[in-house]
């Protein structure tokens, strides 16, 4: 038990207990994150990863080097109509991280690609109700749909383009 006890003191954890000065300053520290960042951090919808390889999934890799948070948005598109089927993240960051990968997955599924590109962090940030320290986790989220978008589109032209060349070459096959 001492040695325990020892270890804990060495370590911060032992013996320490923070008080509140007012009970309002201890309600604050109790929720200094809102519900939705908690539910959201919790109960993280649409967590997973696509197969990257795969032409209909857009990869959105994003990161921020001030506070170490990574995330990895997917789209996976329906070729016909545009439209984004489904959706997943993972992130490695705080709950404001977290909880704006989950609101982005699901927010973009159901929507055109085009619709998607005009989520902005603000709206994000407005919903979760993030303090301004954490605004750059809803960025982050915003960078990533977008990022996820680009290379989709950059799938599918070059898809198109192998398309197009292979259509090329048949109809000079023809011709000759």
């Amino acid at each position: 038990m001492m040695l325990r006890t020892g270890g804990k003191r060495l370590l911060g954890l032992g013996f320490v207990r923070q008080v509140a000065a007012t009970p309002a300053a201890a309600a604050t520290a109790a929720r200094s994150y809102h519900e939705r960042v908690v539910d959201h951090y919790n109960n993280p919808r649409n967590v997973g990863a696509f197969d990257k390889k795969d032409p209909t999934v857009g990869t959105g890799l994003v990161g921020a080097p001030a506070c170490g948070d990574v995330m990895k948005l997917q789209i996976k598109v329906d070729e016909n109509t545009g439209k984004i089927v489904d959706a997943c993240f993972k992130t490695f960051g705080c709950g404001s991280a977290i909880a704006s990968s989950s609101v982005a997955t699901e927010w973009v599924k159901g929507k055109q690609i085009e619709e998607v590109l005009s989520i902005k962090n603000t709206e994000i940030a407005k919903h979760l109700s993030l303090p301004p320290v954490k605004l750059h986790c809803s960025m982050l989220a915003e960078d990533a749909i977008k990022a996820a978008v680009k290379d989709y589109e950059k799938k599918r032209d070059k898809l198109g383009q192998n398309k197009e060349s292979a259509l090329d070459t048949a109809e000079k096959a023809a011709n000759a």
